[in-house]
Formats: C-alpha cells, sequence, structure tokens
C-alpha cells in the first residue's frame, strides 16, 4: 500500500490509501476482562483518504482541476467511472476523453465534442462554450464516498447501488491547471522505511526462535542419551 501511494504521488488526481487498524486479543485470553491483557494493532481494511491536492498551474486548456466535493465522470467500458484527475485530451473527431480514452460524460449523460481548431472555454460550473456558443457542461457529482471503489487507472467506480451520485453541490472547475496527488512523499517513505525494518526485526526474531527450538531438541537428546 505505501509503496503504491509513493509511486503515485505524481499522478494527477490520485487520492492516497492508509489503513485501518484494531485491537487483536489472542484467543488464548478467553473472556478475561483484566486491563492487563495483552493486545496488539493489527490493520484491519484499508480506507481511502479523498482530502484534495495542490492544484498546479499548466496552461493547458484541456486541463480542470477540481475545487471542492465532486468527481469528473466519464463512461467506462462497463459503465460510468469517476476520477479528479483532468488531464483530458480529444480524439480525432473532437470528443473530450479521459487519459485511458474513456469519454467524457455531459449533464444529461452524453458526451462534449469540440472543434479542434477553435479554442473553448471551461466556466467554474463546468458549463463548456466554444464560438460563443454553449457546447455542454461537464458532469461533476458526489455521493457518499463509502459508496466508492478503487478500478484502476485512477479511476472510482460505484460499490453501493443504494448510493446514487448526485450533482456536486460547491464544486468549482479550473481551467488550466491540474490537482495534483495527496500523497505526502515523504511521510510515506519514512513509514516504508519503518514497515521494513520492523519486518527485519520479526524475521530475526523468528530465526531466532527457531535456533533456540533446535537447540533445546539436541540438548534434550544428549541428556537422553
Amino acid at each position: 500500500m505505501l509503496a503504491n501511494n509513493i509511486a503515485n504521488s505524481s499522478t494527477a488526481g490520485y487520492k492516497s490509501d492508509r489503513e485501518l487498524y484494531s485491537l487483536y486479543v489472542a484467543p488464548e485470553a478467553g473472556a478475561e476482562t483484566d486491563a492487563g491483557v495483552a493486545t496488539l494493532p493489527v490493520i484491519q481494511k484499508s480506507w481511502t483518504d479523498y482530502s484534495p491536492g495542490i492544484q498546479t498551474p499548466t496552461g493547458n486548456p484541456l486541463d480542470l482541476a477540481l475545487s471542492g466535493r465532486g468527481f469528473f465522470a466519464v463512461h467506462g467500458p462497463n459503465g460510468p467511472l469517476y476520477t479528479r484527475n483532468g488531464s483530458f485530451q480529444l480524439t480525432s473527431s473532437g470528443t473530450l476523453t479521459g487519459a485511458e480514452g474513456y469519454p467524457v460524460r455531459a449533464v444529461g449523460g452524453g458526451t462534449i465534442v469540440l472543434q479542434a481548431s477553435s479554442p473553448f472555454e471551461v466556466g467554474a460550473d463546468g458549463t463548456v462554450r466554444q464560438n460563443q456558443q454553449t457546447v455542454g457542461q461537464l458532469e461533476i457529482v458526489d455521493f457518499g464516498q463509502d459508496g466508492l471503489g478503487k478500478q484502476g487507472a485512477n479511476y472510482f467506480r460505484l460499490t453501493d447501488p443504494s448510493l446514487p451520485p448526485a450533482q456536486a453541490a460547491g464544486a468549482q472547475v479550473q481551467q488550466g491547471a491540474l490537482e495534483g496527488s495527496n500523497v505526502g512523499s515523504a511521510e510515506s517513505a519514512v513509514r516504508l522505511v519503518g514497515v521494513m525494518r520492523q519486518f527485519e526485526m520479526l524475521q530475526k526474531a523468528m530465526t531466532l526462535g527457531a535456533q533456540m527450538d533446535r537447540q533445546a531438541v539436541e540438548e534434550v537428546a544428549k541428556v537422553s542419551s
């Protein structure tokens, strides 16, 4: 998890993964409620940190960044997908697509088609205008984040059908900028080194335990003989 976060520290719109801990009590502790019973932290599950990344101006009109809660929507191969990565591009036919080539969704479920030879503007509400005409409006949605799951390639999918997406309230689009990853590279690197050292320490402890067991068996054999 930490290695994947570090690898995506420069990926636009990437949301880092973190772990959720609970306490482990050995089964042999039984129903004891004594405060002296030893407990150990154990990773129960991972969760996604949706906090925003820093916006960086790029000057590319196809680069869009979101401020506030919300996600861009695209037409995925098996249904809508959602992302904070606004690094878009135009196909030869003028269709606005994501980095993987999935068409960007417009309000109402359509697509955005532009003329590559003419400049265009994207308003704060996602309205796309070209040649003084409204081409469409980007579909920017928000929903309970517990209903999202990572799809891969920096996309999210809806995992809970009971939480349909709704129009993102307060979200604003910034043209010519990209939202960076929210991964703290230094923090993740330090944590990764710490995990590696703990692994090495536990590995040495297991090796030492095995050596002690073998030595005990050998000593018992000598006494018996």
